[in-house]
């Protein structure tokens, strides 16, 4: 393809070849291309419908695990003792069978969620459902990351997108080791969505997120810092700004919470102790 992007030949999960013609450098042309899947996936619970949120089809599974735990539905992935979907043509269902200690709890707080791409509260009935409680990060969670393992984090997140590279439509979200690397990474249509799939990618495979950091491809809302911090993350950074409330929650909670993390670049609004090497510029602002 003359963009760069991959041949639309090789089938990746979450994303669908389309015929296309257009215009580039004056030139006229006619050529299959990438498009990004986007997919109502209902999510039942014990057999009850609990939400609809609007995603890319892959990584469902991980997708289940960390909006159960994002969303307070479980307070473990132990709770989760099975995960099947099924694809129709109306969309995918998955299917979580969970404690009943958990799905009691679910059904007090049950509420019907229809949510949009990239929308964290489409459906929420009350205002104490913004705001949920966050315990109190350690101060050793995500300590002492050095500024330049931050950069390498952005970099090696952009490189692990396959789905950002053949459609130019998706984000993503990764966790990183301490020195930069990206260890896991999960991408979805929606930024929201990419998080939830990257926490329960982390669950599901038992790592520690306290020891790493996470990094993300979109602004920093509020909800975003939330699912962050609910996972044990104490440092998280994103491409672009973030949203006062973002910053509100993050101070509260004892998360560190950079934004514009560009090339070598990047702004800390909250905590900057935990960055190796800015810790004096911060008892001297």
């Amino acid at each position: 393809m003359t963009d760069g992007r991959d041949d639309a030949t090789t089938a990746v999960r979450g994303a669908r070849a389309v015929d296309v013609v257009g215009r580039r450098a004056g030139k006229a042309f006619a050529r299959p291309d990438w498009v990004v899947e986007e997919v109502p996936v209902a999510l039942v619970y014990n057999g009850i419908a609990h939400a609809v949120m609007l995603a890319t089809p892959a990584d469902l599974e991980d997708f289940a695990v960390g909006f159960s735990l994002a969303e307070g539905i479980v307070d473990a992935a132990a709770q989760i003792y099975g995960i099947e979907w099924q694809e129709t043509s109306a969309g995918i269902t998955v299917e979580l069978d969970i404690a009943s200690q958990a799905f009691m709890q679910l059904k007090s707080r049950r509420r019907s969620m229809a949510g949009r791409t990239g929308c964290g509260l489409c459906g929420t009935e009350r205002l104490s459902e913004v705001h949920r409680p966050i315990p109190p990060l350690a101060s050793t969670a995500s300590a002492g990351i050095a500024a330049d393992a931050i950069a390498a984090a952005m970099r090696g997140l952009a490189l692990s997108q396959r789905l950002q590279g053949l459609t130019g439509a998706v984000h993503a979200a990764g966790w990183a080791s301490p020195d930069g690397q990206i260890r896991l990474s999960r991408e979805d249509v929606g930024r929201h969505n990419a998080l939830d799939k990257l926490v329960g990618a982390l669950a599901r495979t038992g790592q520690a997120a306290a020891a790493g950091f996470v990094v993300v491809t979109s602004r920093a809302s509020f909800e975003m810092v939330q699912k962050a911090a609910l996972a044990g993350v104490g440092l998280l950074a994103a491409v672009s700004a973030p949203t006062a409330l973002a910053v509100d929650v993050a101070d509260q909670c004892g998360l560190t919470l950079a934004g514009f993390a560009r090339a070598d670049d990047l702004v800390i609004y909250t905590h900057p102790e935990r960055i190796a090497g800015l810790e004096a510029v911060a008892l001297h602002a």
